[in-house]
């Protein structure tokens, strides 16, 4: 996968999570503000932590920096992305990780 390809498809899943966001504000008066910078964005939360979720074209990655840790997802053949830690995917750690910042579940979909 070439570099533009990769940023149309990570671009893709910032607008998902981007819309997502704005969603949660509007229908469950849930206050996570989404700033997009580029193809950086910024979640802020109520008690003024923040998640930043970015592509790293040259890397071919999506990295999550949020209260509990730095994370690197890698585009998988099958669509999903997946850290290259630990093996989770995308859309369940990043649920977990807003939900635990927001002090309520919440279900990101990348889709």
């Amino acid at each position: 996968m070439n570099e533009s390809e990769f940023l149309a498809v990570a671009v893709a899943v910032l607008d998902a999570i981007e819309v997502q966001v704005d969603r949660w504000y509007d229908e469950q008066d849930i206050d996570i503000e989404g700033e997009r910078n580029g193809n950086v964005l910024t979640l802020s939360f109520e008690d003024r932590s923040q998640v930043v979720i970015n592509t790293q074209a040259p890397m071919q990655e999506i990295w999550v920096a949020a209260r509990s840790g730095g994370f690197h997802y890698r585009l998988q053949e099958d669509g999903s992305w997946i850290d290259s830690r630990s093996g989770k995917e995308l859309a369940d750690a990043l649920s977990e990780i807003v939900s635990d910042q927001a002090n309520t579940g919440l279900r990101v979909s990348l889709s």
